[in-house]
């Protein structure tokens, strides 16, 4: 209520600014304009007995206001342009946290790549071991798509936030030929964008806010719930931070449980029903209708939260997140005849053909898993690969470390875009301009 008597004081200011109003009016009327000074029992009251989400305040604001200013309260808007305008205000409060904590993910994704850049472990599809990878090029994977979230919620602030002032049907009838001059002025004493037309029954600006931290939110969702996965006992990979008093049951002493990294997934699937919501908005008549507008009372809010408490609880989890480098080289080594079957099938595959290749190598690795016994082993004694490559060379095809392909080179270039990304933010102390992705 406070945010819309707010766009209220600005209204009436602005009006004065385009001579709409005196300025002693405007004056009155935005000193007025404060939640303290009214009745909060008997705004409830009339509330109630108007039925209306707006007008029981005006009435207080009117009656807060001296000097007959109370009379010109609202001239010429309507309900709608204030509540659009407060609620743009608050996306916008919220979109710079979000871009406080989003670099701040940035910053500490950026740092752990390159850390863990040659870190070998095994790298999974289809939840099963595939192929070996490193953990700086997982971490680099989550790194790129943060930056290209963030890319995302950038350019939608530039469509998203702005005013909303056109009166009851989206004319500027009621502001006597000077609505785009007024809109301006408004606009710009609120530090909002001035859009062409009204957007009353265009609400993809609301949507795609609402979407947008949706998705961001599936992204933290995501390294969550790797980290989770990783930190099962089975794989021990990675760990969540733990403290002395933390309890993970109520009934088994030994439960440390991922509980952050699990909230994070609720969140995000909590987020994305608000998307459905703001996406249901989208079909409304006319030029006003409060069945679109009134779910996304809902979403913006819900929204908001779900994302910024995602981001507060990723940052502690990678703040205390414990790296089983041990695990990883491990893992990495028992599984090594199991994940360097690629590398296998290619080296034969540069003297017999790759489908062939892939025949042999499929047959003697199904036969190893069928009947317990080593790969390894088994090619090792198979006649065409000795014709092919000998002991050195299988030494080095089933030495994971030296099957990581790119690997180190594609972490580098994730951390220069985010280095480029940082630089940005450093140089302008604002959002990049440019997209981190191109």
């Amino acid at each position: 209520m406070q945010r819309w008597l707010d766009v209220e004081a600005a209204l009436a200011l602005s009006q004065a600014d385009v001579g709409l109003l005196p300025r002693e009016t405007a004056e009155e009327i935005a000193r007025a304009a404060d939640l303290g000074r009214m009745d909060l029992d008997a705004l409830a009251e009339n509330f109630r007995a108007t039925n209306h989400s707006l007008v029981a305040l005006l009435r207080a604001h009117e009656a807060a206001c001296g000097a007959g200013a109370g009379e010109f309260v609202h001239y010429g808007a309507t309900t709608q342009d204030i509540q659009d305008t407060a609620q743009t205000l608050e996306m916008r409060d919220v979109l710079d946290v979000v871009d406080r904590d989003v670099l701040g993910l940035v910053v500490v994704l950026r740092d752990l790549a390159l850390l863990h850049r040659d870190r070998v472990m095994v790298g999974r599809t289809h939840g099963r071991p595939a192929l070996p990878t490193t953990f700086g090029v997982k971490v680099a994977g989550w790194l790129d798509e943060l930056l290209r979230q963030a890319a995302r919620v950038d350019a939608m602030r530039e469509r998203a936030l702005v005013a909303q002032l056109f009166g009851g049907v989206g004319t500027m009838a009621g502001f006597h030929g000077r609505g785009p001059r007024l809109l301006e002025c408004f606009a710009d004493r609120l530090g909002l964008g001035v859009p062409a037309t009204s957007w009353h029954a265009s609400r993809d600006r609301v949507a795609e806010y609402v979407t947008c931290l949706a998705m961001l939110t599936g992204t933290l969702a995501r390294i969550a719930d790797e980290i989770r996965t990783l930190g099962r006992p089975e794989l021990g990979e990675l760990e969540e931070g733990w403290s002395p008093g933390r309890v993970g049951s109520s009934t088994m002493p030994h439960k440390r449980n991922p509980e952050a990294c699990q909230q994070v997934v609720v969140l995000a699937r909590l987020a994305r029903v608000d998307a459905t919501l703001a996406l249901e908005g989208l079909v409304v008549e006319h030029e006003r209708d409060s069945r679109g507008l009134r779910l996304e009372w809902v979403a913006v809010a819900d929204v908001s939260h779900y994302t910024l408490t995602g981001l507060r609880i990723v940052a502690e989890v990678l703040d205390g997140l414990r790296v089983h480098t041990d695990r990883m080289a491990e893992g990495a080594k028992a599984r090594a005849e199991e994940i360097c079957t690629e590398p296998l099938m290619l080296a034969l595959g540069r003297h017999m053909g790759k489908q062939s290749a892939y025949a042999l190598v499929y047959a003697l690795s199904q036969q190893a898993r069928d009947e317990g016994r080593s790969l390894r082993t088994g090619v090792s004694r198979h006649p065409q690969v000795r014709m092919h490559l000998g002991d050195e060379e299988l030494d080095r095809i089933f030495d994971p470390a030296r099957q990581v392909g790119d690997a180190a080179t594609l972490v580098n270039r994730v951390v220069e875009r985010a280095d480029l990304w940082l630089r940005q933010r450093a140089a302008t102390g604002s959002r990049p301009s440019t997209s981190p992705d191109r």
